[in-house]
């Protein structure tokens, strides 16, 4: 099993660096293209006067089109150096492959996509500082949210003494005073899109607006970042092989990633995986987000279904105590505790049987899981059918385990009748 701690060394591109102590003007900003990230590249530079190199980590939600697009929108802002990383596949390996394995939903709602996408890429952000030899690291989260203690913290543990920079946090800036700022330095982007916060990645897109501020209230049609386009329902055959989706309607993949980018390709058009999570961030507040998921949570519900029939009940028992622990623990940004890794040792121990076929409906807004196929069925027809008959024990037999299971409890309830009756 790949090690966290390694994962990026072989993903970044090499940068010349030089021995010597960190250039003080120079500092790595984790950049997306949006307006926070924008906002910080103009203020960096024209107000501190820093040489800003710029790292985008594209964990599945930028195409290559819009990649360049970032790069360019990067340097005409201002920065010095603008670098891409394709983490991908190692944030599957890493991260997505055991909220699989464990089925993890937060609050029963929400497959952690930015949860999960945010700490893959403070990664890799860290690993370009030390690469870069940069004096600080910068990042454009605010001070409301989760995602500033999932980069404060993997930055303090990766690449402890470097100095954080969070211009959006320290000056409690809003979206407002961000769009004013920029368009002030003659910037031109889509602001009436930054509206909308809007993170998207492997495991699904984040959706944030004024309707989620407010305890009240869906997102309309027009933010959600993927239409509805499809009206009639499909059939689709999902093929595991050891908890990993490998195969979609008999098509193999070279990596579970693209495969789940081709299930979200198929799924997303029926508004499957529309939701608003409320939850509780890591700073002690209530927070509401809209999503969108379509292949993460056909996945997840395929994968679980696939379980229920090929493991044991004590399997399923202690992988969902330990899977909830384990998306828990990830949300909160401690990807990087080892008992993390002992969690994932235990879970992919679990996935040896998870292999077969899963039959799902697509419908719009729903989807329906229709039955499996595996070799590893425990429901076999061999040892009986539940409810008609059974192969594998007596009547008699049944007498005598139903007299020894609850002998105990028996034993309780006469102790307590002579004691009581006194």
């Amino acid at each position: 099993m790949e090690n966290i701690n390694t994962i990026v060394d072989d993903t970044l591109p090499a940068v010349e660096t030089s021995p010597a102590e960190p250039v003080k003007t120079s500092v790595v900003l984790g950049f997306s293209g949006g307006l926070d990230t924008s906002y910080c590249v103009k203020w960096l530079t024209l107000e501190k006067g820093y040489d800003v190199h710029s790292v985008v980590v594209n964990t599945g939600g930028f195409s290559e089109e819009e990649l360049k697009q970032i790069e360019a929108h990067a340097y005409k802002l201002g920065v010095k150096t603008h670098t891409t990383v394709n983490a991908v596949k190692s944030y599957y390996d890493t991260i997505i492959k055991f909220l699989i394995y464990g089925n993890v939903l937060k609050n029963n709602t929400y497959p952690l996509s930015v949860s999960a996408e945010r700490l893959s890429q403070a990664l890799f952000i860290a690993e370009h500082v030390k690469k870069m030899n940069a004096s600080a690291v910068v990042h454009g989260s605010t001070g409301a949210g989760n995602d500033q203690v999932r980069f404060d913290m993997v930055f303090n543990i990766m690449i402890p003494g470097v100095e954080i920079i969070t211009p959006i946090r320290d000056m409690k800036l809003s979206r407002e005073e961000e769009i004013a700022y920029l368009k002030s330095k003659g910037v031109d982007m889509n602001f009436e899109k930054s509206m909308y916060s809007i993170n998207k990645g492997l495991w699904g897109t984040s959706v944030g607006g004024k309707e989620t501020l407010n305890s009240k209230g869906m997102l309309p049609e027009e933010a959600w970042p993927t239409q509805v386009t499809e009206s009639t329902s499909r059939s689709i055959e999902l093929e595991f092989n050891k908890g990993e989706l490998v195969s979609i309607d008999g098509e193999n993949f070279g990596h579970p990633s693209e495969a789940i980018q081709k299930l979200q390709k198929i799924a997303g058009g029926y508004g499957i995986g529309r939701d608003i999570h409320v939850g509780d961030t890591i700073i002690g507040i209530k927070g509401r987000v809209g999503f969108e998921a379509a292949a993460p949570m056909v996945i997840l519900k395929a994968h679980h279904a696939l379980e229920k029939h090929v493991l044991t009940k004590w399997q399923l028992n202690w992988k969902d105590q330990l899977a909830l622990f384990y998306g828990n623990w990830l949300h909160e940004g401690q990807i990087l505790d080892p008992v993390m890794r002992d969690i994932e040792a235990f879970l992919t121990s679990s996935q040896q049987n998870v292999t077969g076929k899963v039959f799902v409906e697509l419908m719009p807004y729903r989807f329906q899981i229709t039955g499996i196929e595996s070799a590893y069925d425990l429901m076999s027809s061999k040892f009986g059918k539940y409810g008609e008959m059974n192969k594998g024990w007596t009547g008699e037999d049944v007498r005598g385990f139903t007299k020894i299971f609850g002998n105990q409890t028996m034993i309780y309830h006469q102790v307590k009748e002579s004691v009581d009756g006194k």
